[in-house]
């Protein structure tokens, strides 16, 4: 089949090995699949990944043992979780120590014809949800997971730092649910598409004024010592960007300031997609180009370019 693999280089295969029945498991073919930060990380080598790259689709069931997924268009769940530990137990298999990761952790993703996820992984898309808003789900559903780590209050203010994809959708989501986030970012073009949107926006370098809740999204190592200039005492900091790994911080000001800082990875798929069947949001103002396969690694370059938002990837 045809495949985006890194294995010490990004390349484009036409021969690669299709994926095999595996019980309990489907093969989907792949309608669309987007681009992310992860993706363009994984690229760069991140988690040290070799097989075929991304996570973010929406396909058709080809091959299953499971009738009620048999034709079926899905998105999928990304982490596939060992299904004995207590983490999987309590529901959270994104959390099992043993799991695969679609497209970053021992199982091949989504940039190929075919890939295949556990049957309890899957999730079927009604028909009033299309192909380019479904390979959204991924993301909706980080986004939606800080609605279900944290009550936001309405009258909390609340800082989404970056203007990247992860940001914008966020913030999108957040609007949807009836809230006034401000999304700070260094591109005044890509701001402008935001405001376009309905967001309130500014440049972040300018801002002054602190904020109950601070949600990072820059993709930056210094992102967390920013949000905690930002946030008010007693406020929270919600990390989405695995960058402050790297981050050098003065801790100080946290504890002085009795700062709650949390951090907020994948969702559930569930939430992510009621959003879309309401109409809550509407991410295809962020698309910004869709390439075949064939097209891959030109695609990938597209999508480094910090003034996009996605980048589609079309198996078909």
């Amino acid at each position: 089949m045809r495949a985006i693999v890194f294995d010490r280089k990004l390349e484009f295969r036409a021969d690669y090995p299709a994926p095999v029945d595996v019980p309990g498991e489907s093969v989907m073919r792949v309608s669309l699949a987007g681009i992310c930060g992860t993706d363009l990380e994984i690229a760069r080598g991140y988690m040290k990944f070799r097989g075929v790259t991304g996570h973010e689709f929406v396909g058709k069931v080809a091959s299953t043992s499971n009738p009620a997924l048999r034709g079926r268009r899905v998105v999928g769940e990304i982490n596939a979780g060992c299904g004995r530990c207590a983490s999987c137990a309590a529901g959270l298999a994104r959390h099992c120590e043993n799991r695969t990761v679609l497209g970053i952790l021992g199982r091949d993703g989504a940039f190929a014809e075919f890939l295949t996820l556990p049957d309890a992984n899957l999730i079927p898309v009604p028909d009033s949800v299309p192909d380019e808003v479904a390979v959204f789900i991924e993301p909706i559903a980080a986004a939606y997971e800080i609605l279900e780590q944290v009550h936001l209050a309405r009258n909390r203010t609340i800082l989404v730092m970056g203007d990247g994809r992860l940001g914008a959708l966020v913030a999108l989501a957040l609007n949807g649910e009836k809230h006034v986030p401000l999304v700070a970012g260094h591109h005044r073009e890509k701001l402008e598409r935001l405001g376009s949107l309905g967001l309130d926006t500014a440049l972040e370098p300018a801002l002054h004024d602190r904020f109950d809740v601070v949600i990072d999204c820059s993709g930056s190592g210094t992102g967390l010592s920013r949000a905690v200039e930002l946030v008010k005492p007693r406020g929270t900091i919600i990390l989405k960007s695995t960058a402050a790994a790297g981050a050098e911080i003065n801790l100080a000001p946290v504890v002085i300031n009795e700062i709650t800082v949390l951090g907020s990875r994948c969702g559930r798929f569930a939430p992510a997609l009621d959003a879309l069947v309401s109409g809550k949001l509407d991410p295809r103002p962020l698309i910004d180009g869709t390439y075949s396969l064939d097209e891959g690694i030109e695609a990938f370059d597209v999508a480094a370019n910090p003034l996009n938002f996605k980048i589609l990837l079309s198996a078909s």
